[in-house]
């Protein structure tokens, strides 16, 4: 049997298909415009879970691993493809921290639209675990999280969410404080969802890259 990994970063993101992903930000993208901004941001998440150096990353894919883009991403960083289960956000998540968990003691998981983790959060986040803690949780201006680390296994951690709306931070907060987890909150990110997180993406000096020639 092999030797477990210290840390598994996991990589939850959806096929760059037009009229698929990104929707929400159409308009004002075209439909391909934001299908490539979705492979801007998910080549950017993995370079930064590279250069983080944590462990082995794992790219946890929806529908399937089949798309031609997620085979690029694997000969490239030298990941894995794991087809992400049917269900809602907190089955896939747990879905996902669960199998991460059999390979390393600790396991991240992160979407592929919070462009403002850094490979230094990430470390952040797992020298959280690695203290010991349970938990450690990246929250998002818009109420949720774009990043969850474990420890351990969380069978109760995702259920009854109210997933999609700005009260997930506060109903997993009192999921946690509830079932006695030892958890630690990071500072603050955003991600991109919405037409005005375009304008702030391209304002952004390091990131605006990620908007050029389609915002």
């Amino acid at each position: 049997m092999s030797e477990r990994a210290a840390c598994a970063l996991l990589v939850l993101a959806k096929a760059p298909v037009a009229g698929v992903v990104k929707t929400r930000l159409c308009p004002p993208l075209s439909f391909g415009q934001a299908a490539e901004l979705q492979r801007r941001l998910l080549w950017h998440t993995l370079e930064t879970a590279s250069r983080a150096a944590l462990g082995p990353i794992e790219l946890w894919c929806a529908p399937d691993g089949v798309d031609p883009f997620f085979d690029h991403c694997r000969a490239h960083f030298k990941l894995e493809l794991k087809a992400q289960v049917t269900g809602n956000l907190g089955a896939k998540m747990r879905s996902a921290l669960d199998e991460g968990l059999t390979r390393a003691e600790r396991a991240i998981l992160i979407g592929s639209d919070c462009p403002t983790i850094t490979a230094a959060y990430l470390r952040q986040a797992d020298g959280v675990l690695g203290a010991g803690h349970d938990i450690v949780l990246g929250p998002a201006e818009d109420g949720g999280y774009g990043l969850v680390g474990a420890a351990r296994a969380l069978p109760d951690m995702f259920c009854n969410i109210p997933w999609g709306t700005p009260l997930v931070m506060n109903a997993t907060l009192g999921r946690l404080r509830a079932s006695g987890y030892r958890w630690c909150a990071l500072p603050l990110i955003w991600d991109v969802d919405r037409p005005e997180d375009l304008v702030r993406l391209a304002s952004e000096p390091q990131l605006k890259i990620l908007t050029e020639g389609i915002a």
